[in-house]
């Protein structure tokens, strides 16, 4: 890929005001000093196909995906990460030239770093992951799971077959659970991780029994606003190693970052001031 002289890259979505990401991206292009900017798109669905096709002859070298195009990405793009298609979503495109475009998916990468630079040492093989919901975030946390060695992934979420869904998806290691069975996979599990938009601001709260949770279980949001919702709130009165979501959001951007400005960046205290503050 030829680079050019003031890169550009961004991230896509519909909506996409509400993103931290050009906060993100803005503040490591400042803080090493490099050329560069990352901006929000806001394309719709009808002008994606479009606006991939423009994008590299406006200077840019690749962009973000999220909601809702993270799918409908991997019809548009020239190769796939393995990950990516396993997943079924991507959310890093890099424009690699000639119009071919590389899709990848960077979500569960991001969770893995997020709880190893909380908790160094720690690996998915400690014992079975609890992982509530079945959603786009839930498929890349699963597998991240898989490949960091979890003997099994228990999946729980309010509609079961959409959990069936994940275990045809992902392999024997998936366990669909009903969502009335959490109390006890509380008591079973290493790794306890909500993927689902409960206990987010604005939204129900996550009501679950978490009376048998007890240490060494770790227990993560990806939920970031709060940043300590009422489930890390709960574990840490367990007693529990907790993680929040920021982390996650922070980590799963450095892979597009290196790949578009040339600079390996670090996620550190600096940087969550920068996103949560502004």
């Amino acid at each position: 890929m030829i680079r050019p002289s003031i890169p550009l890259a961004g991230v896509i979505g519909d909506p996409i005001s509400h993103s931290l990401s050009p906060r993100l991206h803005g503040h490591w292009l400042r803080r090493y000093g490099l050329k560069g900017h990352y901006v929000p798109l806001h394309i719709t669905h009808a002008n994606l196909a479009e606006a991939l096709r423009i994008l590299p002859d406006m200077g840019f070298v690749g962009v973000n995906i999220t909601i809702p195009h993270k799918e409908y990405v991997l019809d548009l793009a020239s190769t796939v990460t393995d990950r990516a298609a396993l997943i079924g979503a991507a959310n890093t495109l890099t424009f690699l030239g000639d119009g071919r475009i590389q899709a990848d998916n960077t979500d569960g990468q991001g969770f893995l770093a997020n709880i190893r630079q909380r908790l160094p040492g720690w690996t998915a093989s400690a014992g079975p992951a609890l992982v509530l919901g079945s959603g786009g975030a839930a498929k890349a946390i699963i597998s991240a799971l898989i490949s960091d060695g979890a003997p099994q992934v228990f999946v729980a979420n309010r509609t079961r077959a959409r959990a069936e869904g994940l275990k045809e998806q992902f392999g024997a290691r998936v366990e669909p659970q009903d969502w009335t069975r959490i109390p006890d996979l509380v008591e079973r599990s290493a790794l306890i991780v909500n993927t689902t938009s409960l206990g987010m601001t604005g939204q129900p709260p996550l009501a679950i029994d978490l009376s048998r949770l007890s240490p060494p279980t770790v227990v993560t949001d990806i939920v970031y606003a709060p940043l300590e919702t009422e489930l890390l709130q709960a574990a840490s009165a367990a007693g529990c190693e907790t993680v929040d979501g920021l982390g996650m959001l922070l980590h799963q951007a450095v892979p597009g970052f290196e790949r578009w400005f040339g600079y390996t960046p670090l996620v550190d205290d600096e940087l969550r001031q920068a996103v949560l503050g502004g």
